[in-house]
C-alpha cells in the first residue's frame, strides 16, 4: 500500500466517497454554467 494512505480500509472508503462527490458535483457545476452561459447568450 502506498505510504501516506492509513491501513484501516475504512478510512480509505471514505476517502474515495468524499473525492467521487467532489468529482461529481465539479461535472454538475461545470455542466450548469455552460448551459446557463448559452441561455444567456440567446
Amino acid at each position: 500500500m502506498l505510504g501516506f494512505l492509513p491501513d484501516d480500509p475504512v478510512i480509505i472508503v471514505i476517502v474515495l466517497i468524499l473525492l467521487s462527490l467532489v468529482f461529481f458535483s465539479y461535472l454538475l457545476l461545470r455542466k450548469t454554467i455552460l448551459e446557463f452561459r448559452e441561455g444567456m447568450g440567446r
